[in-house]
């Protein structure tokens, strides 16, 4: 059987390499592509999708976020996160939204056939060497009592923050979002507070740790 897969990459040049990748493989074929996370869900909703390869940074709505969304999906696809960044933060974001797991772009042409394989099979994929370095980290920073993750914010939010971040101004964010302007100023109060933050300065500098942006 086919894969019917899903490519998701803001990058022209890089989507094109990537689908050349997977549609030279017999039981592999990129029937649809996207340009940023928004795209790919809204492509999901319209087509068979058996596999989701998301960019982890996108413009608009990031791969993390759009598997978030895929996931919440009764008929969800598999996801797999393609990403340039070996960023244990990423890694466990992808792990978290949904995804089945996280290949470097970097060794796109080594591992993502494996890894598209390996998530159709139910099994996750992490790129070689990431398993015990990241595991052993993420469980020291535990023991140590620090915040893996700060915040706590609503899919909403995350949404709001990230274009902040971007440099959207608050009537651009109300259009993008279809809410009112008022609405944007709530949520960025309440962003704001959950966060400990005061400025766009620091809120910019979240959206990149969380992969909300890229840096």
């Amino acid at each position: 059987m086919t894969i019917r897969i899903l490519l998701a990459e803001d990058h022209a040049l890089v989507r094109q390499g990537v689908r050349l990748i997977l549609d030279a493989e017999p039981d592999l074929e990129v029937v649809a592509q996207a340009a940023d996370g928004a795209e790919a869900v809204a492509i999901v909703r319209e087509q068979e999708i058996d596999l989701a390869v998301l960019d982890v940074s996108m413009p608009r709505m990031t791969g993390l976020q759009a598997a978030r969304e895929l996931s919440r999906r009764r008929d969800a696809p598999r996801i797999l996160m393609l990403s340039m960044h070996d960023n244990e933060q990423y890694f466990f974001e992808s792990l978290k939204a949904g995804a089945s797991g996280y290949v470097l772009k970097s060794v796109a042409d080594q591992d993502l056939v494996e890894a598209c394989r390996a998530a159709m099979r139910g099994e996750s994929f992490l790129y070689p060497g990431v398993t015990s370095t990241l595991v052993r980290n993420y469980l020291e920073r535990v023991r140590r009592g620090e915040r893996v993750q700060a915040g706590g914010l609503t899919p909403r939010e995350s949404e709001v923050i990230k274009l902040i971040a971007e440099g959207y101004p608050s009537n651009e964010i109300a259009e993008a979002l279809t809410i009112s302007l008022k609405t944007v100023e709530r949520h960025r109060s309440n962003i704001l507070a959950k966060l400990g933050m005061r400025d766009r300065t620091q809120l910019t500098r979240y959206a990149i740790r969380a992969g909300l942006v890229e840096p």
